[in-house]
């Protein structure tokens, strides 16, 4: 099998992210917080960890601004739902997730806020003037996706983000693919919330992944999506107002976190860091999109070369399902077709409604398996 279906989930992992969660299942399996004996306490010192780990990793000092939800998705929703009020004006870019998309859309449609959607240039990247024009008086929050999981297009987040500082507007980053391949620092990309995925580019286990929130950052003003158990303040009936316990309503996956933890030891073992990753992918994706455009009948490419291991294309004459199906039923090359939950993204690269094949690069992925990949794509489209 060859895996190239890493910016929807990353795989295989590090071994030592299975060893991790094998460990957790099996030596320790309490729940954190909720009991004084040592295997409750040993639960906790995992997820304390890896809440020290995220907090550095996001240039953030405190690592209780660090909160672990079940995907970007939550993250995401609590972020939006949490923070913003009626009246509130919120601009997004076009490049959008669902996950960003569905929330604000129910909100407008709900007559909560009022949305503006910016198309940026030919690849969807907004610039700080085209932000700029699209401010206006009741302005609450930029919603921006750093890394688009359809094209692989990088937004100019830490130009945006002095913008919205400058202008006392929020700023609240999707970095589902973004984590792992770019490095975000919210202090000096000037971002009031990060919200990660951890089973993409940091390597951890599905069902993992959080909100980060800045040092400093008013945290009352967000309203919990969920209230519920924290194994804090049980002699009360309200949420605990303190972090992270406000945010972490309900037994956290702690197997899943013990295995995020290793998946950013792992990156951070890399010789140079998130360097590597980048010089491996866009080294990967260079080398693919050239070969492809080259030899491959019919092949067009909604990505640039120079991009972080997202390519979207797609082989004039095939459906994208057409495509996939082949490449997996007779070559066993894994790969996703379609939408990518991100119709506005399709609809500004004009491959809407059937959108486009993608693969993603992962750093475990090698040039011989993208030779086997062109060698089959090439015998594909022959029957055109």
């Amino acid at each position: 099998m060859i895996y190239f279906d890493n910016a929807a989930t990353s795989f295989p992992k590090p071994m030592q992210v299975t060893d991790a969660v094998v460990d957790y299942m099996t030596k320790i399996g309490a729940n954190p917080g909720r009991a004084g004996h040592i295997q409750s306490v040993r639960a906790g010192e995992i997820v304390f960890e890896t809440r020290k780990k995220i907090a550095r990793f996001f240039g953030v000092k405190s690592p209780m601004n660090a909160v672990f939800t079940s995907n970007a998705t939550e993250a995401l929703n609590t972020a939006v739902k949490g923070l913003l009020r009626d009246g509130d004006h919120v601009i997004t870019s076009a490049m959008e997730h669902n996950s960003v998309l569905r929330p604000l859309k129910r909100l407008e449609e709900h007559g909560m806020i009022t949305l503006t959607l910016l198309d940026g240039d030919e690849r969807g990247v907004l610039s700080v003037e085209e932000v700029l024009k699209a401010i206006k008086q009741g302005t609450r929050a930029i919603v921006l996706n750093h890394m688009s999981n359809v094209t692989g297009t990088v937004q100019p987040v830490r130009e945006i983000g002095e913008l919205c500082r400058s202008k006392g507007i929020l700023m609240i980053l999707d970095c589902a693919q973004s984590a792992g391949i770019i490095p975000v620092d919210l202090c000096a990309d000037h971002i009031d919330i990060a919200c990660f995925a951890g089973h993409k580019g940091l390597y951890g286990p599905t069902g993992t992944g959080g909100m980060v929130i800045r040092d400093g950052f008013n945290f009352d003003s967000i309203t919990p999506l969920k209230e519920g158990g924290t194994g804090s303040l049980s002699d009360k009936t309200v949420q605990p107002a303190f972090m992270p316990d406000k945010f972490e309503s309900g037994t956290l996956n702690v197997a899943g976190i013990a295995g995020l933890s290793k998946g950013i030891d792992f990156l951070n073992s890399l010789p140079e860091g998130l360097k590597s990753v980048q010089l491996h992918k866009q080294t990967l994706q260079k080398y693919f999109i050239e070969k492809a455009k080259k030899h491959i009948k019919g092949f067009v490419t909604q990505s640039e070369t120079d991009g972080y291991g997202v390519v979207s294309f797609i082989i004039v004459g095939l459906s994208v399902s057409e495509v996939t199906m082949k490449l997996s039923d007779r070559y066993g090359i894994m790969s996703r077709q379609g939408l990518h939950c991100a119709p506005t993204a399709h609809r500004r690269i004009g491959t809407f409604p059937e959108g486009t094949v993608r693969f993603g690069f992962s750093v475990f992925n090698t040039r011989d398996e993208v030779d086997i990949a062109l060698k089959a794509l090439k015998e594909i489209a022959g029957g055109n």
